[in-house]
C-alpha cells in the first residue's frame, strides 16, 4: 500500500483540456480575468461512466481528459507525445517500456499518486474487461512491474511496439486512485466525485448525470498541458440539439460542441454575433454487422457463411456514400472507402475499387449478382438500428437515406429502428442488433487505432465491437504490424490488412467527417484554443 500524506489531459486530453482552459469573457457572466473566468460549453455527447474502465466513448473521454492524469500527453496541434506525469518514458528493452514518474504527485483528495496507482489502473482494466470499456487497447500488455514508488515497467507482448506510447495517452491510459476505485468492478460515479479522485487540469465540483457537470481548475496539476486559465467550466448536456442551437444563439451558453446538424451549422454561420469553428477530422461512421445474428449469421436458424458474406457485399455495392455526405451533411463529411480514414500513413481505399461501380458509386446489378451467386432469395429483410442522439440529430436523416437506398434496389427490405445512446451502448454488445450504426474518434494518431480495437479479438482481449468477428490470420497480422519500424514496410502491412477487411466486411465504412463548434464572438481564447486543437482533437479522440 502507498504512503499517504493526506485524507482519504491530456491531450487526447490536450485538445479537450485546451478547449476548457481557454481564458474567456463568458456570455454567461464570467469576469474575463485569467484564473477567474468562467465558460459554459454545451454538448449532446452523453457520459456513459466516469470510471475509465467502463466507458469508451467521446462524451466520457472528454471528461476523462479534464480530470485524470496520464503518463504521456500530446502537444496541442500535433501528434507529438510528451511525458506528462512522467519524468521519462522509454523502451529499456525491446519488450520493456520503463516509466519514471514525477515526485510529489497527488490527487485532489491529498492521496499520493505513485507507481502502485499506475499498476492498479492497468490491471483493473484487464480484470474488469467491461464491454463498454477500452480494455481492447491493452492487448499488447503482458504485465506491469513496480520496482519502486516512482518506477513502472510495462512488459509488452510485442517487441518495439510502435503503438504503446499512444495507448498510454488513450482512453485506456487514465491513472486512477486505488484508494477510491474498485479493483474488480466499475466504481459508481458519485463515489468517484465524492472521493475527489482527480489529478488532471480540472476537478469535478458538481455532477448531475448527463445534465450538468461543473469543473474547477486544479491548482495542483502537474501534467504536461498548461494549467487551466478558466477557473470554472460548466458542461451542459442537451438531449435535443435544437435546444443547444437555441441557447448558443441566445447567449445562454458560450460554446456549442457536438453535435449540431449541418443545416443548423449553416444557419448559425450567418449570425453576426456567432462564429463557426471548423477543423479536419478523424471521425468515421460505419455499420457494424453482428456475425452471429445478421441474416444467415452463425447463430441464426438458416446460418450460411457464404450467404451472410453476400448480404454484406451487396449492401456495400448498393450504398451511395456521396449522396449521404452531400444531402445529409452538406459535405462536412466525405465518403469513406476503407476501414482506415484518408490521411493516415498506410491508409488505402480498397472498397472503392472492389464494390459498386469501381469508382465509388453504387451498382445495383453487381449487388444483385452477389446475392444470386450465393443463392440468396430477395428481398432480404434487414433489421438495422441507429442512435438518434450520440452522433447528432442528422443520424435520423442519414439512416433514413441508407434505408431508402437499400429499399430502392428491390434486393432489401429494411426495418429501421432507433434507441437512445445509454441503452444503445449496452444493447449493441448484448447481441440485440443484427446490424447497427457506430462512429469512432481515434485514441491516437495511427492506423492501428482504427483496426486493433475493432478486429483483434481473442478470449483474453475481446474486441470493442463484440460482433463475433474473429480471424486468426487477422489477429496475427494486426500483432505483427505494430512492431514494424520501417514506415514503408509497415504501410504495406496495413494495406494488406485493409484488403482482407474489405473482402470480409465485418463492418461497412460509410463516412469520414470534420469537427465543428459554434461560439459567441466575445468568448476570448476560443479561436486560440479550438482552431489549433481541432486537427489534434479529431485525429486523436476516442468514440
Amino acid at each position: 500500500m502507498k504512503r499517504r500524506t493526506g485524507a482519504k489531459a491530456v491531450a487526447i486530453a490536450a485538445a479537450g483540456a485546451l478547449l476548457l482552459s481557454a481564458c474567456s469573457t463568458s456570455t454567461t457572466g464570467g469576469d474575463g480575468e485569467e484564473g477567474g473566468s468562467s465558460l459554459t460549453v454545451g454538448t449532446t455527447d452523453k457520459v456513459v461512466a466516469l470510471d475509465p474502465a467502463g466507458a469508451y466513448d467521446n462524451g466520457s473521454s472528454l471528461v476523462e481528459q479534464q480530470v485524470y492524469p496520464f503518463i504521456l500527453a500530446y502537444k496541442p496541434g500535433t501528434a507529438d507525445l510528451n511525458p506528462s506525469i512522467a519524468e521519462s518514458a522509454v523502451f529499456s528493452e525491446p519488450t520493456k517500456y520503463e516509466v519514471k514518474l514525477k515526485e510529489g504527485l497527488k490527487y485532489a483528495n491529498g492521496n499520493e499518486l505513485t507507481s502502485s496507482d499506475v499498476k492498479f489502473s492497468f490491471e483493473r482494466q484487464l480484470k474488469i474487461q467491461d464491454p463498454n470499456g477500452p480494455s481492447s487497447l491493452l492487448g499488447g500488455l503482458k504485465s506491469v512491474e513496480t520496482p519502486d514508488e516512482q518506477t513502472v515497467v510495462f512488459n509488452l507482448k510485442r517487441e518495439n511496439d510502435q503503438t504503446w506510447p499512444g495507448v498510454l495517452a488513450s482512453a485506456a491510459g487514465p491513472i486512477v486512485d486505488e484508494d477510491v476505485f474498485e479493483a474488480d468492478k466499475i466504481t459508481e460515479n458519485q463515489a468517484i466525485v465524492d472521493g475527489k479522485a482527480f489529478a488532471g487540469p480540472y476537478t469535478i465540483e458538481g455532477f448531475k448525470f448527463n445534465e450538468l457537470l461543473t469543473y474547477k481548475a486544479n491548482k495542483d496539476y502537474e501534467g504536461f498541458i498548461d494549467p487551466a486559465k478558466t477557473e470554472t467550466v460548466q458542461m451542459k448536456y442537451f438531449s435535443d440539439a435544437n435546444n443547444m442551437k437555441l441557447e448558443v444563439q441566445e447567449g445562454k451558453i458560450d460554446v456549442a460542441w457536438r453535435s449540431l446538424s449541418a443545416t443548423d451549422i449553416e444557419d448559425l454561420g450567418t449570425k453576426d454575433d456567432l462564429k463557426v469553428h471548423k477543423g479536419p477530422g478523424g471521425e468515421i461512421r460505419y455499420i457494424v454487422f453482428n456475425m452471429d445474428t445478421m441474416p444467415f449469421g452463425a447463430k441464426t436458424d438458416d446460418a450460411d457463411e457464404k450467404k451472410s458474406l453476400a448480404v454484406r457485399q451487396a449492401m456495400a455495392d448498393s450504398v451511395d456514400r456521396q449522396a449521404i455526405a452531400s444531402q445529409v451533411y452538406k459535405d462536412t463529411f466525405t465518403p469513406l472507402y476503407s476501414h482506415v480514414p484518408e490521411g493516415l500513413p498506410g491508409a488505402d481505399e480498397p472498397l472503392k475499387s472492389e464494390y459498386g461501380d469501381g469508382q465509388g458509386a453504387p451498382d445495383v446489378d453487381k449487388a444483385k449478382k452477389a446475392l444470386k451467386d450465393a443463392g440468396v432469395k430477395t428481398p432480404v429483410k434487414l433489421n438495422l438500428q441507429y442512435n438518434p442522439d450520440h452522433y447528432g440529430p442528422s443520424s435520423g436523416d442519414e439512416y433514413a437515406l441508407v434505408k431508402d437506398q437499400l429499399d430502392k434496389t428491390g434486393l432489401f427490405k429494411v426495418n429501421l429502428q432507433s434507441t437512445e445512446w445509454v441503452q444503445y451502448n449496452k444493447d449493441r454488445t448484448a447481441d440485440s442488433y443484427p446490424m447497427y450504426q457506430l462512429g469512432w474518434f481515434p485514441d491516437y494518431s495511427d492506423a492501428d487505432n482504427y483496426l486493433v480495437p475493432f478486429f483483434y479479438d481473442t478470449d483474453e482481449t475481446p474486441s470493442f465491437l463484440a460482433n463475433h468477428y474473429r480471424d486468426k490470420t487477422m489477429n496475427k497480422e494486426l500483432n505483427a504490424q505494430s512492431s514494424i519500424a520501417d514506415e514503408g514496410e509497415r504501410a504495406d502491412a496495413l494495406k494488406k490488412i485493409q484488403g482482407q477487411l474489405s473482402e470480409e466486411l465485418p463492418t461497412l465504412p460509410l463516412l469520414q467527417g470534420n469537427q465543428i463548434a459554434v461560439s459567441g464572438k466575445d468568448v476570448k481564447g476560443v479561436d486560440d484554443t479550438l482552431d489549433p486543437a481541432f486537427q489534434f482533437r479529431l485525429a486523436l479522440l476516442s468514440k
